[in-house]
């Protein structure tokens, strides 16, 4: 699910894609993708856009967070949570530094 996601963004015109494992590191999830859009609706859109995609594969989220606003997106599956930032808030929060014990997942995204 996690090439799958990140495929998503990469689709949408999202950028700066990061995911890390973090089983071992953090009792919230076991895995985190964080990214980046342009501007608020774009942030909104690419999220939508994976609520839509995982949907079709009988997945639904447990919480979402930040459609409203849509400069900081949450989308938690549980297993996977997913953080959705517009550049600004991305750079403030460094969510990437909380787990540095987290190993970085390469993900395989098709150009």
């Amino acid at each position: 699910m996690i090439n799958e996601i990140s495929q998503v963004i990469f689709d949408k015109k999202g950028f700066n894609i990061f995911a890390v494992d973090v089983r071992g590191v953090s009792t919230l999830t076991d895995y985190m993708i964080i990214a980046e859009g342009n501007v608020d609706r774009h942030v909104v859109a690419i999220g939508k856009e994976i609520i839509d995609e995982l949907k079709d594969k009988g997945e639904r989220p447990v919480y979402t967070e930040g459609f409203e606003e849509g400069d900081w997106v949450v989308i938690d599956y549980g297993n996977i949570m997913i953080h959705l930032f517009t550049p600004g808030l991305r750079e403030k929060y460094q969510l990437e530094r909380l787990f540095p014990q987290g190993k970085v997942v390469d993900v395989d995204l098709k150009t």
